[in-house]
């Protein structure tokens, strides 16, 4: 089993920054891509940020120059670095990771998703 363990939100004023750090842990054999989503209540989940196991980023164009993706593969770690906080920043964030099992014999992948952390944003 593969589990996903998300910390570091909570409350802050706008303009003021936090990190996020979500761990997998498990019966990993390799993880692929990780990233961040977010939903805000009464709207759909969206992609915030994603990171090969290159290196590679990608984000939301809301977010660029504001929030960084990074990892840390000896850790399988991925944070979310956020800066400049907005208002409309606050959300639920989760995040995924698609992970390589080994099991029987065979490799597969799956994706997984963690319990989520609120950010709230106070303007």
């Amino acid at each position: 089993q593969v589990q996903l363990v998300e910390s570091g939100g909570g409350l802050v004023q706008a303009g003021g920054s936090l990190r996020l750090s979500c761990a997998a842990s498990g019966s990993i054999f390799s993880i692929r891509g990780m990233g961040w989503y977010r939903q805000a209540p009464g709207k759909q989940r969206e992609l915030v940020a994603t990171i090969t196991n290159g290196g590679s980023t990608n984000s939301a164009d809301s977010v660029k120059g504001r929030f960084t993706i990074s990892r840390d593969n000896a850790k399988n770690t991925v944070y979310l670095t956020m800066n400049s906080l907005k208002p409309e920043d606050t959300a639920v964030y989760s995040c995924n990771a698609e992970i390589v099992e080994y099991s029987g014999g065979y490799y597969y992948s799956k994706s997984y998703w963690g319990q989520g952390t609120q950010v709230t944003v106070s303007s």
